[in-house]
């Protein structure tokens, strides 16, 4: 029921999940955070007008979406499927014949995750999943260097956290858990059912 309102009431179409499987064994199939998920995490997890968020692995941009409509946040989302970026790209257009403020805060890019320039302005990294440990140390790299040439606070939101994700960020890096969002009615019956923050602060 949530999947459907949300999606109408954003005007995009991001229910389903990825046909097939990609070639690579780093890269992950594509499934939407749930909307009830996403509802509960921003209930206790502040967002700014100013906040600039990275999606990888976006897939139909329901993030994005959410942030951008609720927050008025910025938002990019990385996605290397060519059939889901144009899907994103499809839904940007939708989306925006019913909003007309902020165009330039929403934007997709077709890439490699690791590929991606981070931009000086980007503090809010989301993930669920995307790919394998190894990309996600790259991705992280990245945006460690970033932040030593353009010093702010960041931060990572990860869904259903890895394991590996988890044991890389607190054994290799300065990043700290800020926060623990569990999902209500879920996470009793699967510990995975839930959003860990970690933060670099400057």
């Amino acid at each position: 029921m949530k999947e459907h309102y949300f999606d109408k009431l954003l005007n995009i179409k991001t229910e389903g999940d990825q046909r097939g499987f990609n070639s690579s064994l780093h890269y992950h199939r594509y499934e939407p955070t749930p909307y009830g998920a996403l509802a509960e995490l921003f209930h206790s997890y502040e967002v700014k007008s100013t906040d600039s968020f990275v999606d990888f692995g976006c897939g139909k941009g329901r993030l994005n979406f959410y942030v951008h409509h609720f927050f008025q946040a910025s938002a990019t989302g990385i996605e290397m499927n060519e059939e889901f970026y144009r899907e994103a790209v499809k839904n940007r257009d939708s989306y925006f014949k019913k909003k007309s403020r902020y165009r330039e805060r929403l934007q997709f890019l077709c890439c490699l995750a690791e590929e991606y320039e981070i931009q000086p302005a980007d503090n809010r990294f989301y993930l669920f999943n995307p790919f394998s440990v190894q990309v996600f140390m790259k991705v992280v790299q990245n945006i460690l260097k970033s932040v030593e040439e353009f010093q702010r606070n960041v931060e990572l939101i990860l869904y259903y956290p890895a394991d590996d994700y988890v044991f890389y960020l607190e054994e290799s890096t300065s990043f700290t858990l800020k926060k623990e969002v569990r999902l209500e009615g879920v996470y009793e019956h699967n510990p995975y059912e839930k959003f860990m923050i970690y933060q670099l602060s400057y």
